[in-house]
């Protein structure tokens, strides 16, 4: 289910309906027959390694507020997510890094305010200097053998694929 579902048609004000529309109920605009066709959420994330180390960044707020996940953000409607991933990646740690390869795509909403895709990339330092900002308050390397608690099951997914 995706939250924030309208309740009047953007088009004309009226109270939307559900109907049966392309397999699915969806909102619908009994009066101009507008249909209300959710967009999913997307993020981005970076996976930057140096030296056999990983980045990751403590987060600052809810949710999972002090564990650790991937740098990473909401794509912007109309942003290519090469260039989302770099800025949020700049934004949380003060780096700014080179997207080198798509690394996956995982599909899961994992808390409502979620992103429902996210993109992961991998990604090499071009400069900068280790600094956390935007919504973390620490940003650290660590060894694979020794990471601090994780965040959120995408981040797992990543870091400790399975075997």
């Amino acid at each position: 289910m995706i939250e924030g579902e309208v309740k009047y048609c953007p088009r004309c004000g009226t109270a939307l309906t559900l109907k049966l529309q392309y397999s699915r109920e969806r909102p619908t605009c009994p009066a101009c027959h507008w249909i209300y066709f959710p967009d999913p959420k997307v993020a981005v994330a970076v996976l930057v390694e140096e030296k056999g180390k990983v980045l990751l960044v403590r987060r600052a707020m809810a949710p999972e507020r002090g564990r650790w996940t991937l740098p990473a953000g909401f794509l912007d409607a109309g942003e290519d997510p090469i260039q989302a991933a770099e800025r949020e990646c700049l934004e949380e740690t003060g780096l700014n890094v080179k997207v080198s390869n798509l690394l996956d795509v995982i599909y899961g909403q994992e808390h409502p305010r979620g992103a429902h895709i996210l993109i992961v990339y991998r990604a090499n330092i071009i400069s900068g200097t280790l600094s956390p900002g935007d919504d973390v308050d620490r940003a650290a390397f660590f060894s694979p053998n020794a990471l601090p608690t994780l965040a959120f099951e995408s981040t797992n997914r990543i870091l400790l694929p399975a075997k």
